[in-house]
């Protein structure tokens, strides 16, 4: 059994609430009894992508556990690589690959400086193909990035989502041994399907979306504040079927 913590949208912005909520679900996560085989950040790890927010942030992702983390429409590309990865600045997309003895994660770029909205760059798309192509066919696979490459049926989030999605959808449906995508940017714990695949997104730490019908007393105001943190647990069984489990987590 492979078990991988996800989480997304810490946002770390040198306040002390984005810190105590990315502490709480760290500090959750690092007293468990069982070691994880990964935890999977998937985006908006700094809310401005300053380096004092990286090396914040890569001070309150220290585990025992793995951590991969990859970037979203908050982050910069040549801090996050220099502070949170220790490689040389660029501002090439990040992508990288996590190999194991039972299963791989491939986390890609789905970024756009200067934009919120998401797309994966064709060059990307090649670096998967070849992640997936190197991956023997019958060890499961997590492709996991920052933006949902389909609508959850919340205006604004369906607005900022990733776009030209039919190009990584043609890759997905060429191998079978894809579990599953996993994503974040929206700020609520969700789960759908792209591609004949699970895609699940993690809800967020530092805020909750308010969906279109929990918005009447709020006509302008996108998140909830007052809820507490959470992530996601993704399962992986001996037939490669992926299961997910949701915890909140108290501050």
């Amino acid at each position: 059994m492979i078990v991988t913590a996800h989480l997304s949208d810490i946002h770390i912005d040198g306040r002390q609430r984005s810190i105590d909520r990315t502490r709480a679900v760290m500090d959750y996560l690092n007293a468990l009894p069982y070691d994880l085989d990964a935890v999977v950040v998937t985006g908006d790890i700094a809310e401005h992508g300053s380096p004092a927010e990286y090396e914040q942030a890569r001070e309150l992702l220290t585990s025992r556990h793995p951590v991969l983390v990859s970037p979203g429409n908050h982050d910069e590309r040549s801090a996050f690589r220099r502070f949170l990865l220790g490689e040389p600045a660029s501002a090439a997309p990040v992508n990288q690959v996590h190999r194991t003895a039972g299963f791989t994660i491939a986390l890609c770029d789905s970024s756009i400086p200067g934009k919120d909205e998401g797309f994966i760059e064709e060059d990307t798309l090649v670096w998967l193909e070849d992640v997936l192509t190197r991956t023997p066919g019958d060890m499961p696979v997590l492709v996991g990035f920052h933006h949902p490459p389909t609508l959850l049926h919340s205006p604004y989030i369906d607005s900022l989502r990733q776009f030209e999605e039919h190009r990584l959808a043609r890759l997905v449906e060429r191998f079978p041994n894809i579990a599953g995508l996993i994503c974040g940017h929206a700020h609520t714990a969700a789960a759908t399907t792209f591609a004949g695949k699970p895609l699940v997104v993690a809800p967020g730490v530092v805020s909750t979306l308010r969906l279109p019908w929990e918005r009447y007393a709020h006509p302008t105001d996108h998140v909830h504040l007052d809820l507490p943190p959470a992530l996601a647990f993704h399962v992986l069984g001996g037939t490669g079927r992926l299961t997910t489990h949701y915890r909140s987590v108290s501050c």
